[in-house]
């Protein structure tokens, strides 16, 4: 599952597929949802979202709260064309045909966009694993922790060794193989460490070198993600993200500082699938 080079919007083919998924709640998988949507929208592309967690709707907040925002004060931001769907029904057979119906459907409603980004529920429910079987660039986000890692692989923590791949990468590599048979282009994985600790210490300098020894064993890249900054939980209410902050909201103000710092992580993000040049902090 390799890949890094920019993605196809030639518009020649259905929207290139952006699925932000893991099988664990609370990793901010909504957050890199919206903010890269947003991203992707100041960079001149059109995009898409599909909230594919019909029982929390977080992304689907977010936007409402976008929108209301907007109408409220009047400014014009840029809004994706979004997209839910409701809760299955039935046995899990056929919850999977309705799932892949769903998702077939979301993507021919998206047109002629270039991204559809979709943010899956953490579970392993039908929705989630339709959602990954038509990913094209798959970014998990975990925390940075030993229990996180839980969620890629089976471990010891004690050896700091791993033992076996987890069920949620066992799916992943299925819906990879999927695409070899219908001989689409590989699936590229992008593991994103978020709430990266801002000092060095030996845990997680024991984390960064299991991780590097699960990128090789298991097939991801991986790529640096959001530091636990205020920013990201303070723009919820608002429907906001860094990229609709002035640049300088106080050229000396530590705001300023946290708000450059997370909104070069976002654009690091689009280094990583290929669209954008590196950006300092």
């Amino acid at each position: 599952m390799e890949g890094g080079t920019a993605p196809d919007v030639s518009g020649t083919r259905r929207p290139y597929a952006v699925v932000i998924g893991n099988e664990k709640g609370g990793t901010g998988k909504s957050t890199t949802a919206i903010h890269l949507a947003i991203a992707l929208l100041h960079h001149g592309y059109q995009v898409a979202t599909l909230d594919l967690d019909p029982r929390q709707r977080t992304l689907t907040r977010y936007v409402e709260n976008r929108r209301r925002f907007a109408e409220a004060s009047g400014r014009s931001l840029v809004m994706p064309l979004h997209m839910t769907t409701d809760p299955l029904e039935g046995g899990d057979a056929a919850a999977q045909v309705v799932a892949r119906a769903r998702l077939a459907g979301a993507l021919r409603n998206a047109g002629s966009v270039d991204f559809l980004v979709i943010d899956t529920p953490g579970s392993a429910s039908a929705l989630a694993r339709a959602g990954h079987e038509v990913a094209d660039t798959l970014i998990t986000p975990i925390n940075d922790s030993f229990i996180d890692i839980d969620v890629l692989a089976q471990i010891d923590r004690d050896r700091r060794t791993v033992l076996a791949p987890s069920v949620y990468c066992k799916m992943v590599w299925e819906c990879h193989n999927r695409r070899v048979v219908e001989e689409r282009p590989p699936l590229d994985w992008i593991v994103v460490r978020n709430r990266l600790a801002h000092i060095d210490s030996r845990n997680m300098r024991d984390i960064t070198a299991l991780m590097e020894a699960l990128a090789l064993r298991l097939g991801f890249r991986m790529a640096p993600g959001f530091g636990e900054r205020v920013v990201f939980r303070e723009l919820f209410p608002s429907g906001l993200t860094v990229f609709d902050l002035p640049d300088r909201p106080g050229a000396d103000s530590a705001a300023s500082t946290s708000h450059r710092a997370a909104r070069a992580e976002l654009e690091n993000l689009l280094v990583s699938m290929g669209l954008r040049q590196t950006v300092a902090a």
